[in-house]
C-alpha cells in the first residue's frame, strides 16, 4: 500500500474517531472579578464542605467506593443506596429490549430486586429508549468515566428508597411513551430525575442541563432527599418539589439542597416548592433570568450561608417569587427565611413570616459554613474527572 494511502487511512480513522467521541461534561466557570475564586486551592482540603473532605481525598477511592454512602448530609443522609450489595459494572451502553434488558446494560443492574452498587467499565453516552425506572438499594457510580444520559428520556425514582446517583452527566432528556408493564402508564415528562413517592434519596457531583420539563422533580409524597454539589445550567424550570398546592401528601416532604452551582442559562425555579420544609444550604446562584427561590402552597424554606449574584437586570434583583392566589396577605405568614446568605450586584432576599419560628430549627437538616467561604474557593461541583490511585 502507497504511502498516500496510508495517510488517507489513518486521517479518515481520526476523524470518524473524532466525529463519535464522547464530549466532555461542562465545567463550571470561575465567578466574576466581584466575586474572587481560586481555582488552585485541593477540592478535598478541608474547606468546610463535609461531603467531599469525606471520600475525595483518598488516593484509593476505587478500591473503597462504598465509603460513599457514609459521606451523605442534610435530609437524605440515611439512604444507603446498594452498599449492602455486589458491584455490577456496566459494559453496554445499549438499552436495545427495555421489556427485557440485556444483561450488562444500566438497565439490566438498575431494575434488579436485589441491592447493587453499579458501575462503569469505560466511558459512554447512555441514549435510552423509555425512561429507566430505578428499583430501591441501587448506587449508581459514574466516578472514573465519562458517563452521559442524553437524547431520550432519562431516570424516573417511583416507589422506591435508598437510591444514590453520583457523578453522572444528565441531558436534553425527552419524554417518551412507556411499555405497557410500566406502573407508571402513559409518557414520561421529559425530567432528567424524576422522583414519585421516593424516600432517602441522594443525588450528588451530577451535571444536569437541556432537559424538555425539569432537571430535578420530586412530587406526591417524596420526602428525604439531599441534592448537592451538583451543577445545573441552561433550562428554564431547574427543579420543582411539590405536586400541586391542593395535594397535601406532601407536606411532609424535607430536601435539602447544598453546595450546588446554578449556573449560566438557568430561568426559575431553583427550587419551586409547594408544601414541605426546605433547608437551602450553601449554594451559588448567578445571573437567573427571572428568579431564583420560589414557592406556593405554605412551605416552609430556610436559606442559608448562599451566595446570590444578580445579573444587570434591574428587573430581575429579587431572589424570591411567591404564588397565592389569596395576595400578600396569605404569603406573609409564610416561613421564608435568609441567614448569612451573601447578596452580590443588587440581589434581594424577601423574608416573610415569623423570624423566630422554630419550625426553622426543627428542619435544619445540617451545619452551613459561611457564604464568605464560598467566595474563596473555585466551586467543585458536578461531574468529576477522577483519575484511579489519585485523590479525586
Amino acid at each position: 500500500m502507497s504511502i498516500v494511502c496510508t495517510f488517507f487511512l489513518f486521517l479518515l480513522n481520526t476523524s470518524f474517531a473524532f466525529a463519535f467521541a464522547i464530549p466532555k461534561p461542562p465545567i463550571v466557570r470561575r465567578l466574576s472579578t466581584t466575586v474572587t475564586s481560586n481555582s488552585t486551592a485541593s477540592s478535598c482540603s478541608a474547606n468546610g464542605n463535609p461531603i467531599d473532605e469525606c471520600w475525595r481525598c483518598d488516593e484509593n477511592w476505587k478500591d473503597n467506593r462504598k465509603n460513599l454512602a457514609d459521606c451523605a448530609v442534610g435530609f437524605g443522609r440515611d439512604s444507603i443506596g446498594g452498599r449492602a450489595g455486589e458491584f455490577y459494572t456496566v459494559t453496554d451502553s445499549g438499552d436495545d429490549n427495555p421489556l427485557n434488558p440485556t444483561p450488562g446494560t444500566l438497565r439490566y443492574a438498575a431494575t434488579q430486586d436485589q441491592p447493587l452498587w453499579i458501575i462503569f467499565d469505560r466511558d459512554m453516552v447512555i441514549q435510552l429508549k423509555q425512561d429507566l425506572q430505578v428499583a430501591s438499594y441501587k448506587t449508581i457510580d459514574g466516578r472514573g468515566n465519562n458517563v452521559q444520559i442524553a437524547y431520550g428520556p432519562c431516570l424516573t425514582l417511583y416507589k422506591v428508597s435508598n437510591i444514590i446517583i453520583n457523578n453522572l452527566y444528565i441531558h436534553d432528556c425527552v419524554p417518551a411513551k412507556r411499555n405497557a408493564l410500566s406502573s407508571l402508564g402513559g409518557y414520561s415528562d421529559g425530567d432528567g430525575i424524576s422522583i414519585f413517592e421516593s424516600r432517602d434519596i441522594w443525588i450528588d457531583h451530577c451535571t444536569l442541563e437541556k432537559c424538555y420539563d425539569g432537571l430535578i422533580d420530586a412530587v406526591n409524597g417524596s420526602t428525604d432527599i439531599t441534592i448537592s454539589n451538583s451543577y445545573m445550567l441552561n433550562h428554564n424550570e431547574v427543579m420543582l418539589l411539590g405536586h400541586s398546592d391542593e395535594y397535601s401528601g406532601d407536606r411532609d416532604m424535607r430536601v435539602t439542597i447544598a453546595f450546588n452551582y446554578f449556573g449560566e442559562g438557568l430561568v426559575q425555579r431553583m427550587p419551586r416548592c409547594r408544601h414541605g420544609y426546605f433547608h437551602i444550604v450553601n449554594n451559588i446562584y448567578r445571573d437567573w433570568k427571572m428568579y431564583a427561590i420560589g414557592g406556593s402552597a405554605n412551605p416552609t424554606i430556610f436559606s442559608q450561608g448562599n451566595v446570590f449574584i444578580a445579573s444587570n437586570n434591574q428587573f430581575t434583583k429579587e431572589v424570591t417569587k411567591r404564588e397565592s392566589a389569596d395576595g400578600d396577605e396569605e404569603w406573609k405568614e409564610w416561613n421564608w427565611k435568609s441567614e448569612g446568605d451573601e447578596m452580590v450586584n443588587g440581589a434581594f432576599f424577601t423574608p416573610s413570616g415569623k423570624e423566630d419560628s422554630p419550625s426553622y430549627a426543627k428542619f435544619s437538616s445540617m451545619v452551613a459554613r459561611p457564604a464568605s467561604l464560598l467566595k474563596t474557593t473555585h466551586p467543585s461541583v458536578g461531574v468529576l474527572s477522577c483519575e484511579i490511585d489519585q485523590a479525586c
